[in-house]
């Protein structure tokens, strides 16, 4: 994700200094016109904005918070960003070291995969100050088509696992319906075009019921990572003292996907665990053979 949207900062006139854990991602950014720095310290002290893109908790807290990281490097009045996707329990935490510190942090999670973090076309979703959002803003419209700020430190969080638990359950609904729809021997291409005008259209719908009725698991957004945030979901629904039956049981799907291999398949794969209870495969059916006779 992150290497898509630094190349759009860049198409954008921005300059960057990069860094990652993984040298190859930094030599590709690098070799589009960005610099190198040498750990996330240098980085942020090279910097007013730090943008963090990471894959879970853990890493953002060793990444900002821990020896060498932004924190170390940034300097009082500067913004980090976070764009992870994460629990909002620890951007919270992250928000109030930077705050100690004097600098400021939004947490801004995104929606819609590598294909819009190519295109630019991101959902954007914001948890901070007004006025740092304002900010901040018109660089985050480089890298998505929506950016929304949609409450105070954490928000950004909260609001991306609304998204997850949404698009999850939404695939795991309409994988329900395929399989249906095949075992009654119809053409599951015909229904997904006959239901996508109406009420039960979506663009989760447009976008995953192709993949799955052509058999291409090819990830835009992997199962092993929709499984970390439902998780992060689930735990803050814990915090919060909300229950998610229907989350809790397709995350008890995609825990079960990942046993099997599965955990970089496409998150529209989900429907696989469903295909598995019924024994059939979502697929178009056969052509009827032609009887040939003779009199």
């Amino acid at each position: 994700m992150g290497r898509p949207m630094s190349r759009n900062l860049l198409k954008a006139g921005h300059k960057l200094v990069v860094y990652d854990v993984v040298p190859a991602s930094v030599q590709e950014i690098v070799a589009a016109g960005a610099e190198q720095g040498s750990s996330s310290q240098d980085v942020a002290s090279r910097s007013d904005l730090i943008i963090t893109m990471l894959p879970d908790g853990p890493d953002v807290e060793k990444a900002v918070l821990g020896p060498g990281g932004v924190l170390e490097g940034a300097r009082a009045g500067s913004i980090i960003v976070d764009m992870s996707s994460i629990s909002p329990l620890v951007s919270q935490t992250v928000g109030k070291a930077c705050d100690a510190k004097g600098v400021e942090f939004l947490d801004a999670p995104v929606s819609g995969g590598e294909p819009k973090a190519v295109d630019g076309t991101l959902a954007i979703m914001v948890g901070g100050k007004p006025e740092i959002f304002e900010k901040v803003s018109p660089i985050l419209q480089s890298m998505g088509s929506t950016v929304t700020l949609t409450g105070p430190v954490g928000a950004g969080n909260v609001t991306k696992l609304a998204n997850q638990i949404m698009v999850a359950c939404n695939i795991a609904a309409m994988g329900e319906a395929l399989v249906l729809a095949t075992r009654a021997g119809l053409d599951p291409e015909v229904v997904f075009n006959a239901v996508k005008g109406g009420l039960a259209g979506s663009t989760v719908l447009n976008a995953k019921a192709p993949m799955v009725i052509a058999r291409n698991f090819k990830p835009g957004f992997r199962i092993r990572l929709h499984q970390k945030d439902l998780r992060n979901a689930l735990l803050a629904a814990e915090q919060y003292k909300v229950p998610l039956p229907l989350t809790s049981l397709v995350q008890g799907m995609i825990v079960s996907l990942m046993n099997e291999g599965k955990g970089d398949y496409d998150h529209s794969g989900i429907v696989t665990a469903i295909e598995k209870m019924a024994g059939i495969e979502v697929a178009k059916p056969a052509p009827e053979s032609k009887k040939v006779g003779a009199d």
